[in-house]
Formats: C-alpha cells, sequence, structure tokens
C-alpha cells in the first residue's frame, strides 16, 4: 500500500467526495483535491502544475479550486484560478489554509479537508453562486499521483 493510499482510508474519501459535492451545492465554484506523496516543487508550484494537468483552468467562469497535499513532505496549498483570483481577497485563502493545517497539525486529514472544502463552498457563494443550469465540469473524485 503506497503512501497516499494509507493518507485516506476509502471512508474518509467518501466524506471528502460527499463534502466537494455539498460545497458545489453552494457555488458554481469546481473543487477537486489532489494528493501525492512526494514533489520535488514547492507546493504552490507543483499545486499549479497538478490544476493544469487536471485540467481545472477549463471551467466556463475559470473558478476551479484545487486542495493540493504532498504526503510525506507535510505539505499543503489551496489554488484557484483566475476568475476567483479576480474576485477574492488574499485572505480567502489564507483562512481557508489555515483551517485546513490547524486539523492537520492534530493529524485530522479527512476533517482538515471536509472543513476546508465546506468554508470554501460557502465562501464562493457570494461570488459564484450556484444556479439552476449549473454543471459539474470537473470530477469531484480524489486525483492521486
Amino acid at each position: 500500500m503506497s503512501v497516499t493510499e494509507e493518507f485516506l482510508t476509502p471512508e474518509e474519501e467518501k466524506e471528502i467526495v460527499d463534502a466537494i459535492v455539498t460545497a458545489e451545492k453552494n457555488t458554481s465554484g469546481e473543487i477537486r483535491v489532489h494528493i501525492e506523496n512526494h514533489s520535488e516543487k514547492p507546493p504552490l508550484e507543483r499545486a499549479q502544475e497538478v490544476f493544469y494537468q487536471l485540467g481545472m483552468e477549463t471551467t466556463a467562469a475559470r473558478n476551479g479550486v484545487l486542495f493540493y497535499v504532498g504526503v510525506s513532505d507535510h505539505t499543503f496549498a489551496i489554488i484557484g484560478d483566475e476568475g476567483i483570483d479576480k474576485a477574492v481577497g488574499a485572505d480567502f485563502w489564507n483562512s481557508t489554509k489555515d483551517l485546513v493545517i490547524s486539523h492537520f497539525k492534530e493529524k485530522k486529514y479527512k476533517d482538515g479537508l471536509v472543513q476546508g472544502i465546506l468554508k470554501a463552498g460557502e465562501r464562493l457563494k457570494s461570488y459564484f453562486p450556484y444556479t439552476d443550469d449549473d454543471e459539474n465540469e470537473l470530477s469531484n473524485e480524489i486525483s492521486k499521483s
């Protein structure tokens, strides 16, 4: 079993996917989680690379959000597409990141991701409200490498 598979149980992964589904009921924003064991690159740089590998820049409103976790590196980053960055202040990312990291420090990885995802969905609601014709443009499944 790899480090990324040991990071979360299948039940915890399901809870995270459920949190993404719940968060996306508040917003047209698209949320993804990517987990990998190790990267030589700094977490923000690696998160930006993964963002494009996952095609997250293809959403109509450019409102994708990526939660990136480097398991053995003990790194975390949250980034959003240009549509979000134009609409929100820096505190938007910092407060969400701080919430996730506070749980990670207690080894409550699933709780940190769930709380961060729900907070991001709630905060995105005022900038990118959910509409009846909203399409789920990106997969809600956790990606791994």
